[in-house]
């Protein structure tokens, strides 16, 4: 077999067997893998089989992202202050508008926030980063004023957009470009010792859905995240601040969308938190109707649960009230609940 590559069979039940090992020290466990390889290679190993290190990186429990820990599935909420988002574009460009739908995204069940103010959807121009910093810092700098009680985030791809947003209270970088597009980002998230999420893409949003082309599209995104970690830690950025996103929608097909979500175990080998960022996106309609952004979430939701399943700790959504519910549901089923 050429290079293998581990994908954990996870297991939810709360009932488990003697030798099963934890999924990164969350609520997930396996005794099985799949060994996959390049050409379409694959086999069923026990889980004691492994390699120390790679059963290390599976199972060791991961640090807390933002002050919050990876032991439960974390609801991170979108707020968009754009006017040109592929979802609610232009909805929460206003200030006041905007600081109104944080407060209520944290009412209704968000464990963070996260702030943009570039459009990454396809075809999207790239907004010049005076402009970004425009939309996005006063707000940051608005909700810590008066001691909004979530941790924030800033979506951007930009380090001196990112930089103004930590300035202004910012506890985490979430980068579609995983630091492609500015490598200032590195120096930033090495500097500041934020956690810092790396995406995996193809292509800029103006193209990124042309023609997306894969060898094999799990193993690629695979090894495109190993390596932005490799050039991270290279940078000085401790591999237990990144988490890793594979980019769903982001120079993707449908094909490629659901073989991610499918096999979106095999990510916790990276040693690092997992976001996953499925909220109201366009193979969801294609797959099962909607079309409209806002007709998606009940398909949000359905992922959003698959990707739970897997060990997938954050989850970015639009639609959070609905979502937590589901998740809450989702806890009381495979854990307990007590009246």
């Amino acid at each position: 077999m050429t290079r293998p590559y581990y994908r954990p069979l996870v297991q939810t039940d709360a009932v488990r067997p003697e030798g099963a090992l934890p999924l990164a020290g969350g609520w997930c466990w396996f005794t099985e893998v799949e060994v996959l390889g390049r050409g379409g290679e694959s086999e069923i190993l026990p889980a004691t089989h492994l390699p120390p290190e790679v059963a290390e990186r599976l199972c060791a429990p991961r640090r807390p992202v933002a002050g919050l820990s990876m032991d439960a599935p974390r609801i991170m909420g979108i707020l968009n202050v754009t006017p040109d988002s592929f979802s609610d574009g232009g909805r929460y460009d206003d200030e006041e508008i905007a600081l109104d739908h944080a407060r209520a995204l944290a009412e209704a069940g968000a464990d963070i926030l996260d702030i943009g103010g570039e459009s990454t959807r396809p075809g999207a121009r790239e907004v010049p980063e005076d402009e970004e910093i425009d939309r996005t810092a006063p707000v940051i700098a608005a909700l810590r004023d008066e001691d909004f009680p979530l941790p924030i985030s800033i979506d951007t791809r930009k380090a001196l957009v990112a930089d103004a947003a930590v300035e202004a209270g910012a506890e985490m970088l979430n980068d579609v470009s995983a630091m492609e597009f500015d490598p200032a980002m590195a120096e930033l998230a090495a500097i500041t010792g934020l956690p810092i999420c790396l995406m995996h893409a193809q292509g800029l949003p103006e193209t990124m859905q042309d023609d997306p082309e894969y060898g094999d599209v799990l193993l690629d995104v695979y090894d495109y995240l190993e390596e932005r970690i490799a050039l991270a830690e290279a940078q000085g950025i401790a591999r237990e601040q990144i988490v890793v996103d594979p980019g769903i929608g982001f120079g993707k097909t449908v094909a490629h969308n659901l073989a991610l979500i499918r096999g979106l175990g095999l990510f916790h080998g990276l040693g690092c938190p997992i976001l996953l960022g499925v909220s109201r996106k366009r193979f969801i309609g294609t797959v099962a109707g909607g079309e409209t952004a806002e007709a998606r979430m009940p398909g949000t939701l359905a992922v959003t649960l698959a990707g739970i399943a897997q060990g997938a700790q954050i989850h970015r959504v639009h639609d959070v009230a609905e979502i937590a519910q589901g998740v809450r549901l989702w806890n009381a089923i495979t854990k307990g609940y007590e009246q």
